[in-house]
């Protein structure tokens, strides 16, 4: 094209960065689909009636699924799940093996959030000792099974931790459990469980894709402008140096 001349790195640039920007513009917009019908199968599932672990443990698809637990907590192998914040105070998380009766399996129970305001002294925490009946529902993390890394085994309980693996937790106990946290809802043995379902909610994601577009609108339209802009100034350069000749 003699009338658009961008230029040999330009060119490059723009072929470089232009697919990756596209990219992630559609990447942020599978996220954000991803993200509301992980929400609607929420929403769905918090509201239906609590089933027993038996069930649970058949389901293909446990996320958010609400589960009726009785048998009582295992206060000798407590986890703390570190650096987690509310309203902007820093705290911890609770997690404690807690033993189905019913079903004979364990479960990594989440009671909630607790203060630690000083980090020289450990968090406190009280934990029940009789059997308890307790409401909870299964927390996956989005878009692979929920993972904590733990602490090398023979660590000092409560251990305080970062993440969590529970099969790795059940292997060193020598028990039966299930794969997945389960979260405590308000009432017995549970401190502060306002959980958000997800960090970054679907119109975050859209925004995001609309800035990566935008980026990538923007490249093209400087690039047209300086292959254009260059082209022109090539002419103009041309038409004084045959003025000059003549």
């Amino acid at each position: 094209m003699k009338g658009f001349r961008p230029g040999v790195v330009p060119t490059l640039v723009v072929f470089a960065l232009l697919p990756v920007l596209v990219w992630l513009g559609f990447w942020q917009l599978a996220r954000g689909e991803q993200k509301r019908q992980l929400l609607d199968s929420y929403a769905e599932r918090r509201t239906a009636t609590p089933m027993p672990v038996f069930e649970l443990l058949e389901a293909t698809d446990p996320a958010f699924l609400r589960v009726r637990l009785h048998g009582h907590f295992d206060d000798a192998h407590s986890l703390l799940l570190d650096n987690r914040l509310h309203d902007g105070q820093v705290g911890v998380e609770l997690l404690q093996p807690f033993l189905d009766q019913a079903s004979d399996r364990w479960l990594l129970v989440n009671r909630g959030w607790l203060p630690w305001p000083d980090r020289r002294t450990p968090p406190r925490f009280d934990t029940p000792q009789q059997s308890l009946d307790l409401v909870a529902w299964v927390y996956v993390v989005p878009g692979s099974a929920f993972q904590l890394q733990a602490d090398p085994s023979g660590a000092r309980w409560p251990r305080l931790v970062t993440a969590v693996v529970p099969d790795a937790l059940w292997s060193e106990l020598g028990r039966s459990g299930f794969a997945h946290e389960v979260r405590l809802e308000s009432g017995p043995g549970a401190y502060l469980t306002q959980w958000p379902v997800v960090s970054m909610g679907p119109e975050k994601h859209q925004a995001y894709a609309a800035q990566w577009f935008a980026m990538a609108l923007a490249l093209l339209v400087l690039y047209g402008y300086f292959g254009w802009h260059n082209a022109r100034e090539k002419r103009h350069g041309n038409g004084h140096e045959s003025t000059q000749h003549l």
